[in-house]
């Protein structure tokens, strides 16, 4: 079974950046309570204030589907986006670690 990490890049809309923090932190603390799940991480931009990247890792890519397929995953999501004016979502695989 290979880890697998969701990711997303996310841009706050301008003078909404604590909101977006506040709101990703509740996000990320329901996130922590699903099986399979990790610590996830929100880091931001040295050269672009607003602009954050998060990842969090899975056990599998099938836990972090379940976590994507829950129906409270798009009301808290959604609570989340409605501070943003940029969102990508990524899956990633881990395929080295030194």
């Amino acid at each position: 079974m290979t880890q697998s990490y969701s990711s997303g890049n996310w841009k706050a809309k301008a003078g909404e950046e604590e909101a977006f923090v506040k709101a990703w932190t509740r996000f990320a603390q329901w996130l922590g309570t699903m099986p399979g799940s990790g610590t996830a991480h929100l880091t931001e931009s040295l050269d672009e204030p607003g602009h954050y990247l998060s990842f969090a890792p899975w056990e599998s890519a099938e836990q972090m589907h379940a976590w994507k397929s829950d129906p409270a995953f798009k009301e808290k999501m959604g609570a989340v986006q409605a501070h943003v004016a940029e969102f990508t979502p990524t899956e990633w695989e881990l395929v080295a670690e030194v």
